[in-house]
């Protein structure tokens, strides 16, 4: 998208649902991963083998039927997220990884087969989601109702929108009709996204404090003996505000009733894991009628030329929240690339002016019983399903070792 925009093209209809349905495939077994396989079992005690251990101890509290039928649905979740990878991998190519999205559109052209396979394979996640995830979602909630006061965060939540329905991106990205739109809600208000106040700080972070803030100009310089500092993570601000993103965000900001009608809970652990569950629903019952909307024959891609000199943006949602790169083409190469990622915004530190990030500031009163044995910050920290891998961009293209650690 940021390529897109640097070369002022757009995908025809084909490339734009494509994209689209490989994006969507991708939400779908992201969640199912996120709470089957890396959050449940802080609330569903499996079997005294792996994967159900080493875990946390202490607060199992589902009825044994129930937790039992919670472990059989983790096994089963393991075949739907196969299928999931599968529909990702019928327009990507592959699946992790999928390498079919190019500037202009895609590379994979539709076909009534696909289709139909799509379909298949759809209809099969469908059925898992409503009739195992979300009930799983609502009976964990059920038992666990403290965690819908627990976890609360910083209320203002970002979406840069999602899943476009026509074009526009071009002339308005912002009012572009699209399955989730560009909004924030800061300070209680739900207004328009404005990109251009997008800013990263690095007070704290173990960086060079001589950066440009704006994410167009960004070239980050390693400082491991920053004094202060504690994180590699950097910390986005939104016109100097700490924002929250993923799928609540992103619910929020689409004044989707299900999660509204949680009032002040839905800012919370149980929030964040019900919004995940219903917007997983939302997209497989939406990709089943986009799916029906691609034209066999049709162009999948709008071509183009490289252009001597450009700046592009690129702003999405991947499942995890708010994603933006920002590119710079000089001499018709890439001279400044940048890229502001979901969990840079829910796991940044402090910044310049000492503000705590989302995830830290959800932390904050968090009652511990056991310090030796702290699942309830377990359990904070999981529902926002955070991935470090992403949120930090350190490289030595000369290979030179900068520390080496070993773990017994």
């Amino acid at each position: 998208m940021a390529l897109d925009n640097a070369f002022g093209i757009e995908p025809p209809p084909n490339g734009r649902i494509i994209r689209n349905l490989i994006l969507g495939s991708n939400y779908i077994q992201s969640h199912i991963l996120h709470f089957f396989h890396l959050a449940a079992l802080d609330y569903v005690k499996g079997p005294d083998v792996p994967p159900f251990i080493p875990r946390y101890e202490g607060d199992y509290r589902l009825p044994d039927s129930v937790n039992a039928e919670v472990v059989n649905t983790y096994l089963e979740a393991l075949k739907m997220r196969r299928r999931a990878h599968e529909m990702t991998a019928l327009w990507g190519g592959r699946m992790p990884h999928n390498q079919a999205i190019v500037p202009g559109g895609v590379t994979e052209v539709p076909d009534s087969q696909k289709i139909v396979d799509f379909k298949f394979r759809l209809a099969e996640l469908i059925e898992f989601i409503d009739g195992k995830y979300v009930p799983t979602v609502k009976a964990v909630a059920a038992t666990y109702p403290e965690y819908f006061n627990i976890g609360v965060g910083c209320k203002n939540m970002l979406s840069f929108g999602a899943f476009p329905l026509a074009e526009g991106a071009l002339t308005d990205f912002v009012h572009q009709e699209k399955f989730f739109p560009s909004k924030v809600l800061v300070g209680g208000q739900l207004k328009d996204l404005e990109p251009d106040v997008i800013g990263e700080d690095v007070k704290y972070s173990w960086y060079e404090d001589e950066i440009e803030k704006e994410p167009t100009k960004a070239v980050v310089t390693p400082n491991t003996g920053k004094k202060g500092a504690y994180s590699w993570v950097k910390a986005p601000r939104y016109n100097g505000n700490v924002m929250e993103v993923g799928p609540l965000a992103r619910l929020i900001t689409a004044q989707n009733p299900d999660v509204l009608a949680l009032g002040d809970k839905a800012y919370s652990v149980l929030g964040r894991h019900f919004a995940r569950a219903v917007e997983a629903s939302m997209i497989a019952h939406a990709m089943d009628e986009w799916v029906m909307k691609l034209e066999v024959g049709q162009p999948v891609c709008t071509p183009h030329k490289v252009p001597n000199e450009a700046q592009g943006m690129g702003l999405t949602e991947a499942a995890r929240g708010a994603l933006g790169h920002w590119n710079k083409i000089e001499k018709g190469r890439t001279a400044v690339y940048n890229a502001v990622v979901p969990s840079t915004w829910n796991m940044s530190p402090r910044d310049d002016r000492d503000q705590m990030g989302a995830m830290e500031q959800a932390l904050i009163g968090c009652p511990v019983k056991d310090p030796a044995n702290p699942f309830e910050i377990v359990r904070i920290v999981r529902s926002f399903d955070p991935c470090l891998a992403c949120a930090i961009h350190v490289m030595t293209p000369d290979k030179k070792v900068l520390s080496q650690f070993v773990i017994g």
